[in-house]
């Protein structure tokens, strides 16, 4: 599947994208190629595979890489209720909405 270049025109004006005329022809291009990619991925037999939750779904052990759990800020509390309307043992207090 390919576009012309009135295509591009109404799919820039729906996304509402201000292309100017001379870069149609390069945004034509650029949608062609994504386009064509898509169409080959599609022409892949993927018959008798079983869809994957992530690229590496069971076929390694996977550990989550995580940073160590230290305050890296000043505690700041004071500061940001000092300019709320109502405040009571450190907590914001708001009008009730439910009756």
């Amino acid at each position: 599947m390919s576009l012309s270049n009135d295509e591009v025109r109404r799919i820039a004006r729906l996304a509402r994208i201000a292309i100017r005329p001379e870069e149609s022809g390069e945004v034509l291009e650029r949608l062609n190629r994504v386009l064509e990619l898509i169409d080959r991925m599609r022409a892949v037999d993927t018959a008798g595979i079983e869809p994957m939750a992530h690229a590496l779904d069971g076929h390694l052990p996977v550990a989550q890489r995580l940073r160590a759990d230290a305050v890296t800020e000043t505690d700041q509390r004071q500061l940001y209720q000092s300019v709320a309307p109502a405040v009571d043992g450190g907590l914001y207090l708001v009008p009730k909405v439910i009756e």
